[in-house]
C-alpha cells in the first residue's frame, strides 16, 4: 500500500485546495483587468498603458504558488482577455504575459534573491516589451518601437506601484494563511 487509510483524502483535499485557489485568483485577476479598461481613462494614462493591477496576482502565484500556477494564470487571462477584447488583445496579453512570467520565474530562481520591486518592474517592462513585439510582429512594422520609450517608463512605474500593492497586501494575507512564499532555493 502506497498510503496510510486516510492519507489519500489529505493529499486529495491539498489538490483541492489547490485548484480552488487558482480559481479565486483567477477570478480576482479577471476582476481586475476588468476594471483596469474602466481607471485608465479616468487616470489620463497613454494608450496601451495600463496599472497592471492583474498581474500583481500572477506575482503573488508565482511567490506562493510556484511557478506553474503563474504559467497557467498568464494563459488563463490572455484567454479571458481574447473572450472579452477579441484576438489582437488576447494576442498582445499573452505574448506579454508569458515574456513576463519567463522573467520573473529567471530571476526568482536557484541562488537569486531579488527584490519585490525589482521583480516587479522588470516583469512590467518585459510585458510591455512582449506586448510591443508581438504588436511588431502582427503589424509587420518596426515603427511600434517608436512607442517603445514611453512603455519603458510606464512600465517601470507601473511595475513600482504593482510592488506596492503586493507588498501592503502581504500582511492581511499572512494573517489569513495565504503568504508563504515558495523557496525557490530548494
Amino acid at each position: 500500500m502506497l498510503y496510510q487509510k486516510g492519507e489519500g483524502n489529505a493529499l486529495q483535499k491539498g489538490k483541492t485546495k489547490a485548484i480552488a485557489v487558482q480559481g479565486v485568483l483567477f477570478a480576482l485577476m479577471s476582476a481586475l483587468s476588468f476594471a483596469e479598461g474602466f481607471l485608465t481613462p479616468w487616470l489620463g494614462l497613454p494608450p496601451g498603458v495600463k496599472i497592471g493591477l492583474a498581474n500583481t496576482v500572477v506575482m503573488y502565484a508565482l511567490l506562493c504558488l510556484g511557478k506553474g500556477s503563474a504559467f497557467t494564470l498568464t494563459v488563463l487571462k490572455s484567454m479571458f482577455v481574447f473572450l472579452t477584447r477579441g484576438a489582437m488583445a488576447g494576442a498582445l496579453s499573452l505574448g506579454g504575459g508569458l515574456l513576463a512570467v519567463l522573467a520573473m520565474s529567471l530571476l526568482y530562481g536557484p541562488k537569486r534573491k531579488v527584490s519585490l520591486f525589482m521583480l516587479s518592474a522588470v516583469s512590467a517592462i518585459l510585458h510591455n516589451l512582449g506586448q510591443l513585439m508581438v504588436l511588431g510582429f502582427l503589424m509587420r512594422s518596426v515603427y511600434t518601437l517608436y512607442y517603445l520609450p514611453i512603455l519603458l517608463v510606464s512600465g517601470l512605474i507601473m511595475g513600482s506601484l504593482t510592488a506596492c500593492c503586493l507588498k501592503a497586501a502581504a500582511p492581511a494575507l499572512k494573517r489569513l494563511g495565504y503568504w508563504d512564499p515558495v523557496d525557490p532555493h530548494k
